[in-house]
């Protein structure tokens, strides 16, 4: 089985969006009161949005199943206030429920965070016990840095935080530390700001007792972990000078890495480094890379490719990569996978 752990809706129906511009465009009047509305989207229309973008990538590529959230960059958490992030982050949510339901054996949910700068994250509980207990999600995007591109906000160990892992922990469901747009024109979006979050968040890791606090807390660093795998020893060597315990003590049984890494030789690198325990398949396809590598002929973001080519890495360790971690990292996907196996067989 391949379960690609990264995808998100980048294709979602025109209505989505157009709903986003007319919330945001209300927010220049004080005097307009919030309403949450609705989309007016069709299950044709969402099927239409899939069949030839994500699905078809599926079968081409031979991915089995896609772990399916937002879009990232459309979280934007920094625009307007808390009921703007609620009302957008349950209409993004309720969009992805629909595809699950619409292609239970394709897709599986994880939830957008109604996170707004400098308010609680205790406040994004309800929406994250909605998406798990109502719609079958099994994970969330955590944002790191609402504010998008001032970082703001207290580290992720900092017990502001406390309250939303003490839900996850309850739930079984760990998150993906993934950042959205950045509004500091000083940071690229996608090449610079995301990496940037992907790095910061792994420090913050290390300086503190967060998993001690919580052992079974569990989070995925997209984009093969940013600038980490190749700085292993930058980071191994700042835990030893601030007195830390080796990385493999610290935080290997809580941080795990995805392959959204676009080109063998990097792919080739973070197989290398970092253990195979601790890596996720994954491609972000349709997402922040679309082309062809001119280099090679094939999209950049068809990462299996890159996966099926090393010799030096045994089956046993593919298969944890293409499916087995996802099974740990993921309780309840763990749970629905036998289900769905079942079905299949």
């Amino acid at each position: 089985m391949i379960i690609d752990c990264h995808g998100h809706y980048t294709t979602a129906p025109k209505q989505l969006e157009e709903w986003r511009k007319r919330q945001i465009a209300g927010l220049e009047d004080a005097r307009n009161t919030p309403v949450k509305g609705s989309l007016g989207i069709s299950d044709d229309e969402i099927r239409a949005s899939l069949e030839g973008a994500q699905l078809k990538l599926q079968r081409e590529r031979g991915t089995d199943i896609t772990i399916f959230s937002p879009r990232a960059m459309g979280m934007s958490h920094h625009i307007g206030n808390e009921t703007t992030s609620r009302h957008w982050s349950e209409h993004c949510n309720e969009t992805i429920h629909r595809v699950c339901m619409l292609y239970p054996e394709k897709f599986v949910g994880v939830c957008q965070l109604p996170q707004s700068p400098g308010v609680s994250p205790k406040n994004c509980v309800p929406e994250l016990e909605r998406c798990v207990k109502e719609f079958g999600f099994i994970g969330c995007n955590l944002n790191p840095d609402p504010s998008g591109g001032y970082w703001k906000e207290p580290p992720l160990t900092d017990k502001w935080w406390y309250p939303l892992y003490e839900k996850m922990v309850e739930l079984e469901v760990p998150a993906m530390v993934h950042v959205s747009a950045s509004c500091n024109p000083s940071f690229h979006g996608t090449g610079a700001h995301y990496i940037n979050g992907d790095t910061t968040a792994f420090m913050q890791f290390i300086t503190a007792d967060l998993f001690r606090d919580f052992p079974t807390l569990k989070f995925i660093i997209p984009h093969g972990g940013g600038a980490v795998p190749y700085h292993w020893g930058r980071y191994r060597g700042l835990a030893q000078d601030m007195k830390r315990p080796p990385l493999k003590e610290l935080l290997m049984n809580n941080v795990f890495f995805d392959t959204c890494v676009y080109h063998q030789p990097g792919i080739d690198l973070l197989l290398k480094v970092i253990p195979a325990d601790n890596i996720l398949f994954a491609s972000e396809m349709v997402g922040a890379v679309k082309g062809v590598d001119p280099e090679t002929g094939f999209n950049y973001d068809d990462t299996k490719r890159y996966i099926d080519a090393i010799d030096w890495v045994s089956k046993a360790d593919k298969e944890k990569i293409f499916h087995g971690n996802v099974k740990k990292v993921y309780p309840r996907f763990a749970r629905t996978a036998k289900r769905w196996d079942r079905a299949r067989t």
